[in-house]
């Protein structure tokens, strides 16, 4: 079983969103209905450079989709990941490939293999985190309201 908490440090993540500029995503949908879409749109929307990585689609977010991270022509800072976990070693050696700083997988993407493989190239792993919920707890809206509690359940009872 993976140690997950190694993969979701606090400051760890916080230095990756704030040293993110160009983040590549995964797996993302044109669909507005998935989360990938409702990710892609909110990162976009605060200010980062999102590249669409879908062999199924030409375009996404008004942006052009690449069948691959191999395909894509600039330097990505992140790679955020929506995909299988079973995905994830070949993503995390794409990821190394182009030389992204961070590879980024969101809930339920775990796959110990992969994040060796990130690890082992340099690459800082997030393991079973949403970028958008970090985002808005350590810069976004929800930071600024005064929300940082490093806690985010749906559980009523029982909080400490």
């Amino acid at each position: 079983m993976t140690e997950l908490r190694r993969y979701q440090d606090p400051l760890t993540i916080q230095r990756v969103l704030h040293s993110t500029k160009t983040i590549a995503i995964v797996g993302l949908s044109n669909n507005e209905l998935r989360a990938s879409y409702f990710v892609g749109y909110y990162l976009k929307r605060h200010g980062y450079r999102v590249i669409p990585v879908n062999p199924r689609e030409p375009e996404i977010l008004g942006e052009t989709s690449y069948p691959s991270l191999l395909d894509v022509p600039v330097p990505v800072d992140l790679v955020n990941v929506f995909r299988a976990p079973d995905a994830l070693p070949a993503i995390a050696r794409e990821a190394v490939a182009i030389h992204a700083g961070a590879l980024w997988c969101q809930f339920g993407v775990i796959n110990e293999e992969g994040a060796q493989i990130a690890e082992d190239g340099g690459a800082t792993v997030i393991m079973d985190r949403c970028l958008k919920v970090e985002h808005a707890r350590y810069v976004g809206r929800m930071h600024w309201l005064g929300f940082n509690t490093h806690r985010i359940t749906s559980v009523r009872a029982g909080l400490q």
